[in-house]
């Protein structure tokens, strides 16, 4: 990937989020001796220059090196975050972001390479997103979205489709196929959310084991 292509497309780390189940901030939970923000922001970092930390709750932005942008449109989950994300993109000239969670200790920067990759082929997708083994099949959670989904996301929600996929039908969508994604790790690992104390704890294991 050449340096010219990594300066245009940002980095929207989402952490919008309340961490309800977990009980404080679980973006500064650690996994494997680190905060697993820091292991996500090692992964995006690696493939794009410019980040944002999309987050409402200023014990997160007083404590993670990016600048912070709060939802534009309140209570639409991680759909807002998107949102703004896409937001502060277009406000910055590029043409959209690589949108990763906030509480994925084992984000690959070779698939989030990949995934830019088909973001910038000939067919100009505006959403490339990786397939997965979980209930959508996809996951929207370490994706490229273009610019032009803003849009479409607001039209989502004027219908009152809150889904993560309820405005797909509106863009140019490119899955990257699971049998390429295992290629850089097994899902259930590569996109495993710690929502919880218990999750944390069976990611540590995972990290010591990934150590030894």
């Amino acid at each position: 990937m050449s340096q010219a292509f990594r300066s245009n497309v940002a980095g929207a780390v989402i952490a919008g989020g309340r961490s309800t189940r977990y009980g404080s901030p679980k973006a500064l939970a650690e996994v494997g001796g680190r905060r697993i923000v820091d292991r996500v922001l090692d992964a995006l970092g690696a493939v794009v220059e410019d980040m944002v930390l999309i987050a409402n709750d200023t014990a997160l932005s007083n404590t993670i090196p990016l600048p912070v942008r709060a939802d534009v449109i309140g209570g639409l989950g991680a759909l807002g975050g998107i949102h703004a994300g896409l937001v502060w993109a277009r406000e910055a000239g590029k043409p959209g972001i690589l949108a990763v969670a906030c509480d994925m200790p084992f984000l690959d920067s070779g698939l989030l390479a990949r995934i830019l990759v088909r973001a910038a082929e000939p067919d100009s997708p505006d959403v490339v997103t990786p397939a997965s083994e979980g209930r959508r099949g996809i996951e929207p959670l370490c994706a490229y979205y273009g610019v032009q989904c803003i849009a479409a996301i607001e039209r989502a929600v004027k219908r009152d489709d809150l889904r993560m996929v309820g405005f797909h039908g509106d863009v140019r969508v490119k899955v990257l196929p699971l049998e390429e994604v295992v290629g850089f790790g097994r899902p259930e690992q590569l996109f495993l959310n710690v929502n919880t104390p218990e999750e944390r704890e069976a990611a540590d294991r995972i990290a010591s084991g990934a150590l030894s």
